[in-house]
């Protein structure tokens, strides 16, 4: 394909600029000033075969048409080259085939959000963005009639081929790790066919992982999806954002990874089997232990990717071995930080990636169909409509813990109905409890009430001395004061109610 290489980037340097070259094991992406060309290497391996023209022009006419779904403004066209009467090369349609690419709009490498990440510079808005068009994907997407578990047998039975194929790990940790696999994929073998009988099996994107993602038009962008192999798409909606919650983790992000994962259960309210989200992220670990391992062998940067397969290796162990379920009610008035403390709480609570936070403000934008941050007129916050959203709240965790997951209930609570009620589903789920009752000075709830801005409380300075003039009565939870900063309360309510991290 030299002479292909040749021809395309001659086209791109028309355009003016240097043409940067990017090479995997099946492609080769070259980067010019507006356009990017990526071409199919002519290869034929165990899982891919781009071995001839008409297949390559087959995966890139796949490859555009799949990825139009989440990137349609990024994604062009496809191009076929062919031979001309002269012997040369040009895009056309008639002529013998040669090859084939895959035409798309430029982006700043700085956009990709691997880059993101390692600046430090993934704010909450993006995570949260990200989230939403994940969801919106996933929701968009049909159900397909598959056998629940199969998916996740086939990568089971990759991932041993790989361990075996690469010998750079442990065998006695690699076989005690490729049990803990059988064992976990026994054990949830009737939720993973549950689920797909739900309809949770569909055609995602199958490489969801932060290189794979960019800021397009100001916008998070899924692109480069799996699209030579259906099996290895064709999966659960969860397994989808396992890959990308295992890639935050991995990295450190625990708050962006729980945050991802919090904001897509908003959107999807797929809150019933969130127990089989740490074995999802761990095959996904897994795959990328022994992948990066192969890789490792033929680098000039063998040193660290070994380290990073070992590391890989090493999160999949730990993932196989999750937390408990348990439950964390944080209750107070508006204004003393609780949906803050319940955010920096959930990453280090129960099994990865974190807790699902329930919060009464959400859950009362759910339920009038409205975004989160839509203000509420003064009727949706009566007596009735309250009990509802505490109800459902409940409801809700209530499948959380059932499901393997630990949860946090955030709200008010102001009445002991409320505080006893959220304690009761704890003890109906034989979780551990853990009640967390928030205060602080009357003036520092005004004015953190007033500061607020895009948020999910309608509270006001009115509503707030309206609670300041109500009795909570007896409050049998821990109480904590957060006149301090959040990092303050935090470090507090960790160390005398919590382990400090995951070990």
């Amino acid at each position: 394909q030299a002479r292909t290489i040749a021809f395309l980037t001659t086209a791109l340097v028309g355009d003016g600029g240097a043409v940067e070259t990017i090479e995997t094991h099946i492609s080769i992406v070259l980067i010019g000033r507006a356009r990017v060309f990526k071409l199919k290497r002519a290869v034929r391996l165990p899982y891919v075969d781009f071995s001839t023209p008409q297949r390559r022009l087959a995966a890139c006419e796949a490859e555009f048409a799949l990825n139009r779904r989440t990137a349609p403004a990024l994604y062009v066209g496809v191009r076929s080259i062919r031979q001309v009467s002269d012997g040369g090369l040009a895009f056309g349609d008639s002529g013998p085939l040669v090859d084939a690419i895959v035409e798309m709009r430029r982006f700043d490498q700085r956009d990709l959000f691997e880059d993101t990440a390692e600046r430090g510079a993934l704010s909450p808005p993006l995570p949260t963005k990200l989230a939403q068009e994940i969801a919106r994907f996933h929701l968009c997407l049909p159900s397909i009639d598959a056998d629940g578990p199969s998916a996740i047998r086939h990568a089971l039975d990759a991932n041993r081929k790989g361990f075996a194929a690469c010998g750079r790990f442990d065998s006695d940790r690699t076989a005690r790790l490729l049990r803990g696999f059988e064992d976990e994929f026994e054990r949830l073998s009737p939720v993973l066919a549950r689920r797909a009988q739900h309809g949770f099996v569909r055609r995602c994107h199958g490489d969801l992982h932060l290189r794979n993602i960019c800021l397009f038009d100001g916008k998070p962008t899924l692109f480069d999806c799996i699209e030579f192999d259906e099996q290895l798409a064709t999966i659960d909606v969860l397994y989808d954002l396992a890959f990308l919650a295992m890639d935050l983790w991995r990295r450190g992000l625990r708050a962006e990874a729980n945050l991802v994962f919090n904001r897509y259960l908003d959107e999807t309210g797929d809150v019933a089997d969130l127990g089989v989200l740490p074995f999802f992220m761990a095959v996904r670990a897994a795959v990328r232990a022994h992948v990066t391992a192969a890789q490792a062998s033929a680098s000039a940067h063998a040193g660290v990717l070994t380290c990073e397969a070992q590391d890989y290796f090493e999160l999949a162990e730990r993932l196989l071995a999750p937390d408990a379920p348990s439950l964390v009610a944080i209750g107070g008035l508006s204004g003393t930080g609780k949906s803050t403390l319940a955010a920096d709480l959930a990453p280090n609570l129960g099994a990865p990636p974190g807790a699902r936070i329930l919060s009464t403000d959400r859950i009362r934008k759910r339920l009038q169909g409205v975004s989160a941050e839509t203000r509420l007129p003064s009727s949706a916050y009566v007596a009735g409509s309250s009990e509802a959203v505490y109800e459902a709240q409940r409801r809700e965790t209530a499948r959380v813990l059932a499901g393997g997951h630990a949860a946090i209930a955030d709200g008010v609570f102001l009445r002991m109905e409320e505080r006893d009620a959220i304690e009761a589903v704890a003890r109906d789920s034989k979780a551990p409890f853990q009640g967390v009752w928030l205060q602080a000075a009357p003036a520092a709830l005004l004015e953190r009430v007033e500061a607020r801005r895009n948020d999910p409380s309608d509270a006001t300075v009115d509503v707030v001395r309206l609670q300041q003039n109500l009795q909570p009565g007896r409050v049998g939870w821990t109480i904590f004061g957060t006149d301090r900063d959040a990092s303050a309360t935090l470090a507090e309510v960790q160390r005398r109610s919590f382990r400090q991290e995951r070990e």
